[in-house]
């Protein structure tokens, strides 16, 4: 969730031919003598219209994963009573697609080092999709909980291929300001969500209803919200596949080809001249391949996985992991546990008044209470999600301002303390006006957090393990979000103030633990 703005320089600035970032001079590599590394033919490329094509369409599908992921909270008051949902069964259908994009991430990532990033990701898209589709129709709980779980898994599968593909055709020198840019367009599809939510969902004669079938406003709703996923997946048809992915597979005429596509679409002037690539070039100018082309069997890898897995927990980067895991678990557990949970909680404030913890205590499903089953909240609960998901952008921009200057480490803990003091008076405040005011701090202060975690989690680790060290703290991160929302389905009904209490208590143990890390601000990474 690291956000950052972006400021675009000129797009004509592509490199000369003494440029000395390129390991030789380029009229010695394009004439066919030696291959060309394959940084140098990115470079040498340059950087245009192509590299503005390809975030809005990446970004886009970014934005359709936040949208699926957010879509359920805002629609879950809507539901209760078609669905005959209870509290547990709002925190399963929280959780469920977390679970699917466990699955996901797995089953798609191996897929794309096999068939290649671009058909993956139009494949994980067509899947996240199809599955909210096949959702919006279903009339029962547990086919919804199961079309949820396929979505899941799409969303699982894109999410981490999106970013290798857009990073494979970025020159090094770019790449850290256009993830951050990328990063940019979650919080875009947090917003978009809320925005639908509020214009669709308060319009109980919108559909088609019969005896047998209903597709009311929340069925809309949930249907709209898969046009991004898949007409990202019918976009990505008219992409090339990664240049890097072919040339790791041994494809390099493809991989050729597919840097000349972005040179041509770049209006570059000098025609595309490289005939021969490779990976890498070290020091001593021998070439070799990156470690992800090597072949390897399946016992080689894991044998690999288990010696990183290793030396995170060992002596040297024992108490860095550990402190990690700790703030990644209960930053994920207090935001996804809430967060998803905000449309739920102002719905009950606006039926009820008072507090978030005035409503009576009701333990059955919708069918089995005696009050009216009106399943569509008032508007202001719709105004309250989108204003909650606007407050994402004060805290980015905060994040930008002062990140270089404050630190990594001290925005992550204040950001984090501060979190779980705004959490502590949620059940306590008696106006909605006050209740979304403090939403809205919870919002703005975890940006900051999530924003400072993911640039300690690639300053924090050696390079050999640092991606191990990023899917160790991302399936940590998982399994908090599922059981965050599952203990407040449960803890809800019993005392609304017991799973926020919990939340509170658990940012302010991360927030204080990372008091423990190095200080990584202006430093070199390893």
């Amino acid at each position: 969730m690291f956000v950052h703005f972006i400021f675009w320089e000129k797009m004509d600035n592509f490199p000369k031919e003494t440029d000395p970032l390129l390991f030789y001079d380029i009229k010695k590599k394009d004439s066919g003598e030696e291959p060309v590394p394959y940084e140098a033919a990115l470079k040498s490329i340059g950087y245009g219209r192509f590299h503005i094509i390809l975030l809005a369409l990446c970004g886009w599908a970014v934005s359709s994963d936040a949208i699926e992921v957010l879509s359920v909270s805002f629609m879950l008051p809507s539901a209760q009573c078609d669905l005959k949902l209870s509290s547990q069964d709002k925190g399963w259908l929280n959780a469920i697609i977390f679970v699917g994009m466990m699955v996901g991430g797995y089953f798609w990532g191996s897929m794309a080092d096999k068939f290649g990033r671009r058909s993956v990701l139009m494949g994980s898209l067509t899947v996240n999709g199809l599955g909210g589709l096949v959702s919006s129709t279903s009339q029962v709980f547990w086919l919804f909980l199961i079309m949820r779980f396929i979505s899941g898994v799409g969303v699982g599968g894109s999410i981490p291929v999106i970013f290798s593909y857009f990073t494979e055709f970025l020159p090094k020198d770019r790449r850290g300001t256009m993830i951050s840019a990328l990063a940019t367009f979650w919080m875009m599809g947090n917003i978009i969500a809320a925005g639908l939510a509020w214009a669709v969902i308060p319009h109980p004669n919108l559909g088609y209803f019969s005896e047998k079938f209903t597709y009311n406003s929340w069925r809309i709703f949930v249907a709209i919200c898969t046009i991004p996923s898949l007409t990202s997946a019918a976009m990505f048809v008219f992409m090339p596949e990664s240049p890097k992915y072919f040339l790791t597979m041994g494809k390099e005429k493809k991989a050729l080809d597919s840097l000349r596509t972005v040179s041509r679409i770049n209006g570059r002037d000098r025609p595309f001249q490289i005939s021969r690539l490779i990976l890498t070039k070290d020091r001593d100018g021998i070439i070799h391949l990156d470690d992800d082309e090597e072949k390897t069997n399946f016992k080689e890898s894991a044998k690999h996985l288990l010696h990183q897995t290793q030396e995170l927990f060992g002596k040297t980067l024992l108490r860095t992991t550990t402190i990690m895991i700790i703030i990644n678990f209960t930053l994920s557990f207090g935001y996804y546990g809430l967060w998803m949970w905000f449309p739920e909680i102002f719905s009950r404030v606006e039926k009820y008044g008072g507090s978030v913890c005035s409503h009576p205590h009701i333990n059955e499903t919708a069918s089995n209470t005696t009050e009216p089953c009106n399943g569509i909240p008032e508007e202001w609960v719709f105004f309250e999600g989108f204003m909650t998901a606007l407050s994402n952008l004060p805290g980015n921009i905060l994040t930008i301002l002062i990140m270089d200057k404050v630190g990594r480490k001290p925005l992550l803990s204040t950001s984090m303390v501060l979190a779980g003091v705004t959490v502590f008076f949620l059940p306590i405040v008696h106006s909605k006006v006050h209740n979304l005011l403090i939403s809205c701090a919870f919002g703005a202060v975890t940006t900051v957090g999530w924003n400072s975690i993911d640039v300690l989690q690639a300053e924090l680790f050696p390079t050999a393990v640092r991606s191990t060290a990023f899917g160790v703290q991302s399936g940590v991160g998982r399994i908090a979000a599922i059981l965050g929302n599952v203990s407040f389905g449960s803890l809800v009904d019993v005392h609304c103030a017991v799973p926020m209490i919990m939340v509170s208590v658990l940012l302010t143990i991360g927030g204080l633990s990372a008091i423990k890390l190095p200080n990584t601000t202006g430093k070199d990474i390893h």
